[in-house]
């Protein structure tokens, strides 16, 4: 595994050609140093810090091989001082300290060490101020804010420099990480720089030679993709597509804007593409990292991007390297605590089932051996075995696993993430749209609809995060249902809100970043409405929009949701595609 660093020639990811010059006569020292930078804007800071401690391997009298080592053993945007256990965090705040240490004893010693590479050495050392973790966590935080700060100032003194202007945005950023917007009202979240961070970068991404840079184009698309106008990125997420052709994270990252607007094939692809290049790195790698936990989010953006679009097939097959992934093993490891931050991602096949309508497969899904270790996929199991029954009017089954579903939920600690959203909180939303279904199917109807209203306003108020923390939207089921029910109005408005689309002249209400434009579970329904509701001119525009959402889908979507009774049929699927693999590997859990 160690031996493509043995020599420069024998590196086998081709990274691009994003390049800064350095201090050092030696050309190795520096393509060592490239390739941690460019791992670095990708966020793979593990393999960041192996290039970097080569690059000091070759040249150690090199400062800005030192500040990059230093800079990738700390934390960044996914990955906080918080998300560290005690003795981890001690850890690294021991290695982090002695590495921006060494950067600035060579620093001081280098009499040809250029003014900003001593800038950046001087910024380091607020980013990491003292060798033992500070008293209380919330020191942490003014760590982060000093070295912001810090980087402010190098800035000030170098603002054409595109390599600081993404330095500083990350440094901004990660002051609030997914808080840079309060996704309620469009508005930077109280406290956050995001118009500072915003303002950096599009200077910055206005500049000759910006458009090749990936820290510039992937920063950007954090940026903007919870802010009102995703849309802006566009232009950058399509520079960023094959620039960096190894880097499976950057290959990904266009995805979490082509969502945002409706391109769930495109979405589907990069993240296609993502996992190949994944694949060969875990190979060489191993799984035991934080870099894994990116290939998951990367794996569970195609799923959804997949269900989305009505491609069964990808979907599943999504499913399949998510579980071959996720071993009790890896899930076992205590430090990073994988559990709390991966085993979420195996409760994603259930939801899968559910947009499909696959009930048949549901009810064949095991329940894992280890409820406690698998606690979420548990909980998640139970939910979409009620779900399944209810759909099929087997009410007594359903309301056993609704049952089921609580006391498992009951075991979920605090600690249990969908990143970076609580566990606990986002299984809220199954807990109401059991009670709503279950209510429905008894023909409780104002009871149910009550029950769905406020699943749809529980996920609505999740914390953001691409792909969504609850896969299958509360909107679909509850329009579906209340398009059954011949309130056809009130289910139109749902889709409208979910589309974003004007309905009748009112402007959608859910905010930008939580909206699903062009899916084609509520165009389906949103076309009925205005069927029903005698609106055809509006509804041709939607069935050819229907018809373009159609075209890489295995299964029609005729509904919202597979849950309306008057459609209960299962998802029919094209002739080929299979539920193999269901549940392959929850059989061993």
């Amino acid at each position: 595994m160690l031996d493509i660093y043995q020599s420069v020639s024998k590196y086998p990811y081709n990274l691009g050609s994003h390049s800064r010059k350095v201090t050092t006569p030696n050309a190795d020292a520096q393509t060592w140093f490239d390739r941690g930078l460019i791992w670095l804007f990708g966020f793979n800071l593990d393999e960041a810090a192996r290039c970097f401690t080569q690059a000091i391997a070759c040249d150690d009298a090199c400062p800005m091989a030192h500040w990059g080592l230093a800079y990738a053993l700390g934390p960044h945007y996914n990955f906080g001082w918080l998300s560290q256990g005690e003795a981890a965090r001690t850890a690294t705040v021991q290695k982090t300290f002695a590495a921006a240490q060494r950067a600035l004893s060579v620093a001081s010693k280098t009499s040809y060490i250029t003014p900003v590479e001593k800038a950046l050495v001087r910024a380091i050392q607020a980013r990491y101020p003292q060798q033992t973790p500070p008293t209380t966590l919330e020191e942490f935080g003014e760590w982060n804010r000093g070295y912001a700060d810090a980087m402010e100032g190098v800035y000030r003194e170098f603002p054409d420099d595109l390599d600081v202007a993404a330095l500083y945005a990350d440094a901004m950023m990660t002051l609030t990480p997914w808080r840079l917007w309060d996704v309620s009202n469009g508005t930077p979240t109280p406290g956050a720089r995001t118009l500072q961070a915003k303002v950096v970068l599009e200077k910055a991404l206005g500049s000759p030679g910006a458009h090749d840079h990936p820290g510039l184009l992937h920063l950007y698309i954090h940026l903007m993709e919870m802010s009102p106008n995703p849309e802006l990125a566009i232009p950058f997420a399509n520079l960023l597509r094959g620039l960096t052709p190894d880097s499976g994270h950057l290959q990904h990252m266009p995805s979490h804007i082509d969502v945002l607007v409706g391109a769930y094939d495109q979405a589907a692809t990069a993240n296609q593409i993502a996992g190949t290049v994944d694949d060969v790195y875990l190979e060489r790698r191993g799984l035991n990292s934080v870099y894994t936990t990116y290939v998951l989010h990367n794996i569970t953006s195609l799923i959804f991007a997949a269900m989305m679009a009505g491609n069964s097939t990808a979907a599943l097959q999504g499913c399949d390297r998510l579980e071959h992934i996720l071993t009790e093993t890896f899930l076992s490891t205590k430090e990073p605590r994988m559990a709390d931050f991966a085993e979420s991602f195996l409760s994603t096949r259930p939801h899968v089932l559910i947009r499909f309508g696959r009930w048949t497969d549901i009810l064949s899904l095991p329940i894992p051996h280890d409820p406690i270790l698998y606690c979420v996929t548990t909980t998640t199991i139970h939910y979409a075995k009620a779900i399944a029954h209810a759909a099929l009017d087997h009410i007594p089954p359903a309301v056993h696993h609704q049952r089921l579903f609580l006391s498992s939920l009951a075991t979920v600690p605090d600690s249990r993430l969908t990143y970076p959203n609580n566990c606990r909180k986002v299984l809220a939303v199954g807990q109401v749209m059991l009670d709503g279904e279950l209510a429905y199917r008894k023909g409780e109807y104002d009871l149910a609809f009550r029950r769905l209203h406020d699943a749809v306003a529980i996920e609505d108020a999740l914390g953001y995060s691409e792909p969504p923390a609850w896969m299958v939207p509360a909107r679909h089921a509850a329009a579906a249902l209340l398009l059954e029910r011949d309130r056809v109005r009130e289910a139109a408005r749902l889709y409208a809100d979910d589309l974003g689309v004007v309905f009748e002249g009112v402007q959608p209400a859910l905010p930008r970043a939580r909206r699903h434009p062009r899916n084609m579970w509520a165009l389906a329904g949103y076309g009925e409405c205005l069927e029903r509701l005698g609106m055809e001119g509006e509804r041709g525009e939607v069935e050819r929009e229907l018809e373009r959402a159609r075209r890489g889908a295995d299964v029609r979507g005729e509904v919202s949701c597979f849950c309306r009774t008057g459609k209960r049929a299962e998802g029919k699927e094209k002739k080929g595609v299979t539920a193999e693999g269901v549940g392959r590997t929850l059989e061993k859990l």
